[in-house]
């Protein structure tokens, strides 16, 4: 603990609030809320703590603190902070699963679809389904009681639907609008649980046409109940009522926090929702901020109802959310909150034993690689790669690891502009020169380490551009490869030394993974450019093919080899000319071109 950081201990109101935690870039690495702002920021510099609160804590360079009237305003600021800072220690871990959703489209015309995505378009979701084909089968239902639009555009005349009685053809006829205001309000009734409202009105329809002798009609009623019946059963009925609700449940292990959704729609449980995340402060502060959250994606529609364990305020988040937040205490619905936290429990630790052997592989391995090379913890690694075909088509590549795991949104292709060919040390010097300035130019994070695929010469030239040109002191290592081309020495000080690392060890593991990608990475690129220049340079030397022939040979045989191989007829029917093709075929057989070519 620095001395500013005991200055601001020593004034820290006794009042709610949230308080942001920076690195030594200053950088806000966490969020969190507090009741009391003093005693709750004071606990993360005394005593000792879990793993993963103490790795924490070993960052906080600085803290900052906002103190709000309530505990609801440090909870709804404690979300838009997170929202507008994304900080590294508040994401959560979730399993990334879209659920899908039967939507009402809002258009002129109507449409009743299925999806994954929701959006804010006014139109109508109902959802989550537990998986695409429970989706869809209600869909038909729904398509065979309630004659809405099926195609995209509307065509010039009726199709197939129309006369199978399920669109009213809007393409050929005006359809008014409260007809379609009948019929979304009729779907949303039945979509929001008026199952049984809706088949009674099918059974009188049903008698009616009997009673007129329209047994043709009624059959079609009578099959219209059977296929709800069909349908809506397929789902084991959880609750008496048929309110849309949400369940939770939460369970605490070690440090990290597993919460558990059960989405439970007409009385039906029809699919749950897992996260598995680290916690770094009190369990109920931690499920109210994840529940926040929750529902700040869009695919997660409130439902009417939530029901959550005792141990949470709910009126903070019947305030927060807006829906109706409830505790049941017995009965039927405190079963379904058990039965959720009984799934957290199990889930928590059975995944457990895997998220700490992952921890070891990659936060723990850059723990060791710090240690190792005396130096913070390397939690943003970025790795440099150059690469050439024999001094053509010269690029570099940059991946970055933070906290020991690939960040591919953050990788970098570079084309060399400056450096002559073959002089991979003037290419290195250019790529590092480039990063780091726009680096600096944008207040991009600066990396804990940069690695050089190389050894002492490339480790050199980007010291001197970081450290003589741009003023930067960023730990600098070589990594040096074995005549297998496999990861084989890790160079680093001034003279660079080889740092001695077990080839079992998970700090040794991180480098290789970290060497590989970046190779894998430049050499990938290279060959996107290759390719390129290949087919630029062998197409454009005809006479007679220009860009849109150029586009529509490939297009036609898929690569240059293959054009390379045609006939002149096959050359004719990709839609060359029949001079072009001769001249295509002659090109490419002549005794000159098949020799510089092969």
């Amino acid at each position: 603990m620095n001395d500013l950081i005991k200055r601001k201990l020593e004034i820290l109101p006794d009042q709610p609030g949230c308080y942001l935690m920076k690195d030594r870039q200053g950088t806000i690495i966490y969020v969190g809320k507090a009741k009391v702002l003093k005693n709750r920021v004071r606990s993360y510099f005394t005593g000792t703590h879990e793993g993963k609160t103490q790795r924490l804590v070993s960052e906080i360079e600085d803290f900052e603190y906002i103190v709000t009237s309530s505990n609801i305003e440090a909870l709804i600021l404690e979300l838009n902070l997170i929202k507008l800072h994304d900080p590294k220690y508040n994401v959560m871990l979730t399993d990334d699963k879209t659920y899908p959703y039967l939507k009402i489209t809002n258009e002129k015309h109507p449409r009743l679809i299925t999806t994954r995505k929701v959006k804010k378009d006014k139109a109508k979701y109902f959802g989550p389904y537990p998986n695409a084909y429970a989706a869809s089968e209600t869909k038909k239902l729904l398509d065979r009681l309630y004659p809405l639009r099926k195609c995209v555009q509307l065509p010039s005349k009726v199709c197939l639907y129309y006369h199978m009685g399920q669109c009213l053809a809007p393409c050929v006829k005006e359809i008014d609008v409260d007809t379609y205001n009948d019929m979304i309000e009729d779907m949303t009734k039945f979509l929001n649980g008026g199952v049984e409202e809706v088949k009674k009105e099918l059974e009188v329809k049903m008698l009616a046409a009997a009673e007129n002798l329209e047994f043709e009609r009624a059959k079609e009623f009578r099959d219209q109940i059977a296929h709800i019946d069909t349908v809506m059963q397929k789902q084991k009925i959880v609750s008496s009522d048929t309110t849309n609700r949400d369940v939770f449940g939460y369970a605490v292990e070690k440090g990290w926090m597993c919460v558990q959704v059960f989405f439970v729609r007409q009385g039906k449980l029809i699919e749950r929702d897992v996260s598995i995340f680290p916690i770094y402060q009190e369990a109920e502060e931690e499920f109210l901020t994840f529940v926040g959250r929750f529902y700040d994606k869009l695919e997660h529609i409130k439902p009417k109802e939530i029901f959550i364990p005792q141990s949470i305020d709910a009126d903070i988040l019947t305030e927060l959310l807006e829906v109706k937040v409830l505790t049941p205490k017995r009965g039927q619905k405190k079963e379904l909150v058990d039965l959720a936290i009984k799934n957290a429990e199990i889930a928590v630790a059975a995944k457990f034993q895997l998220i700490e052997r992952q921890e070891e592989r990659t936060i723990g391995a850059c723990e060791a690689l710090g240690e190792a090379m005396g130096i913070s913890v390397p939690l943003r690694i970025e790795s440099f790669d150059n690469s050439h075909m024999h001094g053509t088509d010269a690029v570099s590549a940059m991946v970055v690891f933070i906290d020991g795991k690939p960040a591919k949104k953050e990788y970098r292709k570079y084309k060399t502009r400056t450096a002559a060919k073959h002089d991979d040390y003037g290419a290195m010097q250019e790529v590092i020169r480039r990063r780091y300035t726009r680096v600096l130019k944008e207040g991009l994070p600066l990396p804990d380490l940069v690695l050089i695929d190389g050894g002492k010469g490339q480790m050199e030239v980007a010291r001197e551009v970081l450290e003589d040109e741009l003023g930067l002191v960023i730990p600098i290592a070589g990594l040096s490869k074995d005549d297998k081309h496999n990861t084989s020495q890790l160079l680093f000080g001034d003279p660079p030394e080889v740092i001695a690392l077990k080839r079992t060890s998970d700090g040794f593991y991180l480098l290789q993974r970290i060497q590989d990608e970046v190779h894998r990475f430049a050499i990938t690129f290279l060959r996107q450019q290759h390719e390129k220049h290949a087919i630029q340079s062998v197409l454009d030397q005809i006479e007679g093919v220009g860009p849109k022939r150029k586009q529509q040979l490939l297009k036609h045989f898929g690569s240059v080899k293959k054009i390379r191989e045609a006939s002149v007829q096959a050359l004719q029917e990709a839609g060359m000319p029949a001079s072009l093709a001769s001249n295509i075929h002659t090109y490419f057989h002549s005794e000159e071109n098949t020799t510089s070519e092969g």
